[in-house]
């Protein structure tokens, strides 16, 4: 099957699952759907894993990101999401995830709920090559700098996220 015709679960605006798409139908439509992010701290929770994503990606090429994730499919449920993103882009296995909390993200024709998690992790890391291109880890305050520059080139919705939790914290 074709990534744009893989079936992704359809959300309403309210965050309830009313159905499903294709992810080319989501996209070009701007459907309302869900996505799980996990951010990959080091055991310490001083550092955060962060992300160059490929100049191929469908969606905000070529920018950084701290978090591994992606949309829910259909009749998936975001913490299947987001273990099974974690293992495919960044390779962490078998770590405890830990759900932190939910919000939405709604930006032109990208709308969705994302479902942010948190895992602590000090074992090997092997990039998905069609989604990362490079990464490394970065120390917190210097993740809220650079946050705080709107010209480092950071995905939208991770921004948004990450700046979200950081208030939290």
């Amino acid at each position: 099957m074709m990534a744009g015709e893989e079936l992704v679960a359809v959300y309403d605006a309210a965050g309830r699952v009313v159905g499903s798409a294709t992810r080319q139908r989501m996209r070009a439509e701007g459907l309302w759907h869900a996505s799980s992010a996990v951010l990959v701290r080091s055991p310490d929770g001083g550092s955060i894993y962060v992300h160059r994503r490929t100049d191929t990606k469908d969606v905000f090429p070529g920018m950084h990101d701290c978090a591994a994730g992606g949309v829910v499919a259909a009749g998936e449920d975001p913490a299947t999401t987001a273990e099974r993103e974690l293992a495919e882009e960044l390779g962490v296995r078998g770590a405890p995830v830990r759900f932190l909390f939910r919000s939405t993200f709604d930006e032109g024709t990208v709308r969705y709920h994302g479902f942010l998690y948190e895992v602590r992790w000090d074992g090997p890391i092997t990039h998905q090559p069609e989604e990362v291109a490079e990464g490394w880890w970065m120390p917190l305050p210097e993740l809220r700098r650079r946050l705080d520059d709107p010209t480092w080139p950071f995905v939208p919705d991770g921004r948004k996220f990450a700046l979200e939790w950081f208030a939290r914290t």
